[in-house]
């Protein structure tokens, strides 16, 4: 782990729970005063343990219903090729998470969209266009049975 102390951790599992929590309260859940909160807090930032701040917005509330698990497989492994498709997946706004993958199949993708006309026409429009892709395979989540959690930070493997 990058040199972070049983301090920096507990700062990171607070803020993974609540990234809203004003230094004041982070320190007394931490048992430090606000100055050198603060600086840790920092510095955590600072060496990009720490990448930014985000809401977590419920998909449903602003009518994006539906999840589709995408896999991608190229047909040339080209760095230039490799490149253009990766600029053209993070060109697509419905396109929430990219992953390159190790084994049959080369990216998955998290695509989010109101409904199942806007993921054919996404699919239609921008997937099978990209020239470089050898084929697509989707897959439906009928629901999310674990939310997008706090990373497991100084767990261990148990």
């Amino acid at each position: 782990m990058a040199s972070l102390d049983s301090i920096d951790i507990r700062i990171l599992r607070e803020l993974q729970q609540d990234g809203r929590l004003t230094n004041q309260e982070l320190a007394d859940r931490i048992g430090l005063s606000p100055s050198p909160c603060l600086r840790r807090v920092r510095h955590l930032e600072e060496a990009g343990i720490i990448e930014g701040y985000r809401a977590v917005v419920s998909p449903k509330a602003v009518e994006l219903s539906i999840t589709a698990f995408v896999r991608l497989r190229l047909a040339s492994h080209e760095g230039a090729t490799v490149d253009a498709v990766e600029q053209r997946l993070r060109a697509i706004p419905h396109i929430v998470e990219a992953h390159l993958l190790a084994g049959d199949w080369d990216y998955l993708v998290r695509i989010v969209t109101p409904g199942f006309e806007e993921y054919e026409r996404l699919l239609r429009e921008h997937l099978r266009t990209i020239p470089a892709l050898a084929s697509i395979d989707t897959t439906f989540a009928f629901a999310e049975t674990k939310p997008l959690s706090p990373l497991p930070i100084g767990a261990g493997a148990r």
